[in-house]
């Protein structure tokens, strides 16, 4: 059995420099992979990587070093003078990490007041901001030679351990987030208990490379940003814009047959009724606001208020409930420049927004609707996923015992139907609890995209209402649900699930054709209408360059199905048809390959 590295009493994780005699009471956490684990390990080998870049830089500063998914980082100060490091550096690093892995120094706890750690580290700007952000009372560091850190830890008890890593990128990043304070550097990492599980790591971040979403989408001519514009602003190229079209054709019939109804509200809101919403006082951060004679406004962050709106446009009864509105709603939000990453992270996005207003009685069941359509559209897309309800957060609105109400009518909708779910304790949004939908990819990286939020406090501060049965008003209970959780989002996951090789129902340009000279182009022109009949995109490849070239451009932007017409095509009405998906040549006829198209259109069951 390999080492114990570390306990877990209660849901704590804490190293053997801390058990202090309490391990009868603790579970033994070894040194290998499971989740436990790799938290100590890559905390350490975050402060590893520290005492290399202090080795080799002696005048570096170190601000902070958490874990994150999958790996960790830290960020640093090479100098006064303000040295960056690029990815060539991260070589030399890892050396010196090695080196200093096998040195086999044990890894030291101390533990001091906060006024003799301010005093200890008294010549370190960077760690006196670090004080700065710790409470009163015990502090601790942790020291391995000569490099000593501030760090609540856990970590292993030894260097040796640290015999598998990976520096990933190097970055910059605003001190502590804040973008008037200084740039710092930041070095990304990875670290895992054994050799095979490096390596299968490292092949996923490859194959991701390979998937990227912004050099696809250039590659694919989907989408642009330019700096011209603005960071976080996405421009959608025609190739995108069908795209995107096709995805939101195919939700707004979904949408219909389940009796949603289509609405639209504003995007510039007085901040008074943000204020109203709660959105002021704990989403003010986010949101840009403005100035209209004399009178502030807020750009809208999210649909809810809008769709408030046009519920109080008229008095409704129980017969009308549960209503449901769905807007494929514009938003901005404040996002800093340092975090912006292609279609991920965006200052503007489109939310599939809906939000349903319905009697408590009719909670659980419109939950469940939700999650079948949910399930339809994965499934759909190849995807897997799960689920996590995420409860009250520090920063909300409402009282505890409407939050209860809220999370336990979440649970009860998916515990009677035999849902498995986690939970995210404070992960929830400021005005109610939320069922996330996290999928899973092809490179089984997960991502948020779907939420289900059930929402009281926005009723009762809009005073909404319904007459019931016995002709008195009541209070609606409000549900706030997105299923792609936005356009752009969804979008970069889908190339990047993909690897380009968008389904055929939604692909920018189905099929490109071919015609091998001139005398070919007028049947090229004939399939064309014929496909687009039935709602086919096609491109013509006509221009003046060989054969070949005209087949690569094509395969490059990774269209579906390509077709090329020579004589013989033309004599017989037939089609030359390399299916780049199911990688097969074929010979058809025109009426057959239209057909095959129509049933390529018909596999999405959302």
């Amino acid at each position: 059995m390999s080492d114990i590295i570390a306990y877990k009493l209660g849901d704590e994780i804490i190293d053997t420099q801390s058990i202090n005699s309490r391990q009868d009471s603790a579970t033994p956490i070894y040194f290998d992979n499971s989740p436990e684990a790799l938290n100590v390990i890559r905390h350490s080998c975050a402060h590893l990587m520290a005492q290399a870049i202090k080795e080799l830089y002696p005048q570096a500063k170190f601000f902070v070093g958490p874990n994150v998914e999958d790996g960790f980082y830290y960020d640093f100060r090479v100098d006064d003078a303000g040295s960056k490091l690029g990815e060539d550096d991260l070589k030399t690093i890892e050396k010196k990490m090695k080196e200093i892995a096998e040195r086999k120094l044990d890894i030291v706890k101390s533990c001091a007041t906060k006024a003799q750690m301010c005093e200890k580290f008294a010549n370190d700007d960077l760690k006196q901001e670090v004080l700065k952000r710790i409470p009163e009372g015990e502090v601790s560091s942790y020291k391995q030679g000569d490099f000593e850190d501030l760090c609540r830890g856990p970590h292993l008890p030894n260097t040796k351990y640290l015999k598998f890593f990976k520096l990933i990128r190097v970055a910059g990043a605003y001190l502590g987030g804040d973008e008037s304070k200084e740039m710092l550097n930041r070095i990304y990492g990875t670290a895992y208990a054994d050799k095979d599980s490096l390596k299968e790591y490292i092949t996923m971040m490859e194959e991701a490379k390979k998937r990227d979403h912004r050099k696809l989408g250039v590659e694919m001519k989907l989408f642009s940003f330019d700096d011209e514009i603005g960071g976080g602003l996405a421009l959608w190229l025609p190739n995108g814009g069908r795209l995107r079209s096709k995805l939101e054709q195919l939700l707004y019939k979904a949408h219909r047959e389940r009796g949603y109804e289509p609405v639209r509200g504003p995007e510039l809101l007085k901040s008074d009724v943000w204020k109203r919403s709660g959105h002021y006082a704990n989403y003010k951060e986010n949101m840009y606001f403005t100035t209209i004679d004399e009178q502030e406004y807020g750009i809208k962050p999210m649909n809810c208020v809008g769709h408030l709106k046009v519920y109080q446009t008229e008095i409704r009864s129980y017969r009308d409930l549960p209503l449901k509105f769905f807007e494929y709603g514009v938003v901005h939000r404040h996002e800093k420049s340092g975090v912006l990453h292609g279609l991920f992270r965006v200052r503007e996005f489109a939310q599939d927004d809906s939000h349903i207003f319905c009697m408590p009685s009719q909670i659980k069941q419109n939950i469940l609707e939700i999650l079948s359509f949910a399930g339809k559209i994965m499934d759909s897309f190849g995807f897997t996923y799960e689920m996590e309800i995420s409860t009250k957060p520090a920063k909300a609105i409402g009282s505890d015992e409407i939050w209860e109400t809220a999370t336990t009518a979440l649970k009860q909708a998916l515990d009677e139907n035999g849902f498995k779910y986690g939970i995210d304790e404070g992960g929830g949004a400021f005005y109610g609890p939320k069922i996330d939908i996290k999928i899973t990819d092809a490179l089984k990286r997960k991502w948020q995209c779907g939420t289900i939020q059930v929402d009281f406090n926005l009723p009762e501060r809009f005073d909404l209402g319904y007459i019931d049965s016995n002709n008195e008003r009541q209070r609606p209970v409000m549900l706030h649900r997105a299923l792609l959780g936005s356009f752009e989002r969804f979008i970069g996951i889908l190339i990047e699930h993909t690897a380009g090789e968008l389904p055929f129902f939604i692909a920018p340009t189905q099929v490109v054709i071919v015609p091998i000279s001139d005398a070919h182009l007028d049947y090229a022109k004939e399939v064309s209408r014929e496909l687009m009949k039935v709602g086919v995109d096609t491109e013509v490849a006509s221009k003046n360059e060989s054969l070949n070239k005209r087949i690569r451009t094509a395969e490059k932007q990774r269209v579906p199905m390509i077709v090329v017409l020579g004589d013989n095509e033309v004599a017989n009405r037939t089609v030359a048809l390399r299916d780049r998906q199911a990688r097969t040549q074929s010979d058809m006829s025109l009426a057959e390959f239209i057909n095959l198209t129509k049933e390529k259109l018909s596999e999405v069951h959302f």
